[in-house]
């Protein structure tokens, strides 16, 4: 997998960079559209892994959901972190500041405000069941924020762009080149977002079976010491 990632960012940043068309009014700064575009709309999908992973955990108490709940904000948070930073760079040039409270922009900066208070949660709490469960409730509430970040376009006046993907987007919006470069830069970030969600998956599942060993441990060495 980690092959293919490469060979799809090599690709993407071929299209970016030598194939796709400059922006005759923005310049090279829209290039970075290739990036955060498809950042920003895969930031959207944990809080949907995050609900039905949450939902689950409440009613099964499997460490496994907890643990694909987890990892999924924190690739959220990471995935979110970049695309407000990408999307600050390219709102500079375009809009003359790095930063502006338009709804879209707001609620994007509550759902990362959202994946920041879901860890801190996590953090705080040392009772492996009790985290669990605060952290499910979190991030099902949470995640409801997700689908105001998505209509923030159509519900409030925004400057930010219309839609240029998505069932909501317009009709061949895009050029045919620009395109091609979105999707060959979704495919390559969508791996690397797979790829890590499995790789922490798998880290919060060891740790959980350590933690659980060590517990055990503890509890046979204080029982031979009572003895």
């Amino acid at each position: 997998m980690l092959i293919l990632i490469l060979i799809a960012m090599t690709a993407s940043l071929y299209l970016i960079f030598i194939v796709v068309p400059t922006d005759v009014n923005l310049g090279i700064s829209q290039r970075i559209f290739y990036i955060h575009v498809p950042l920003a709309v895969l930031s959207l999908i944990p809080p949907i892994l995050v609900f039905a992973t949450s939902m689950v955990y409440l009613v099964k108490r499997s460490p496994q959901w907890d643990a694909i709940a987890h990892s999924s904000v924190e690739v959220g948070l990471l995935f979110t972190t970049l695309a407000l930073i990408t999307g600050s760079i390219w709102a500079r040039p375009t809009w003359g500041v790095w930063w502006t409270w338009d709804p879209v922009l707001t609620t994007f900066l509550i759902l990362w405000l959202v994946y920041l208070g879901y860890l801190l949660i996590r953090s705080y709490s040392t009772d492996p069941d009790r985290r669990a469960r605060f952290s499910a409730i979190v991030g099902i509430l949470g995640s409801i924020n997700a689908l105001a970040v998505y209509l923030a376009s159509e519900l409030w006046r925004t400057i930010h762009p219309d839609k240029v993907i998505g069932p909501t987007a317009q009709e061949n919006a895009l050029d045919p080149s620009i395109q091609l470069g979105i999707l060959v830069s979704f495919i390559a970030i969508l791996l690397l977002f797979v790829y890590t969600i499995i790789f922490r998956t798998k880290l919060h599942t060891a740790t959980d079976q350590i933690g659980s060993i060590q517990t055990q441990l503890d509890d046979l060495v204080h029982s031979i010491v009572r003895k």
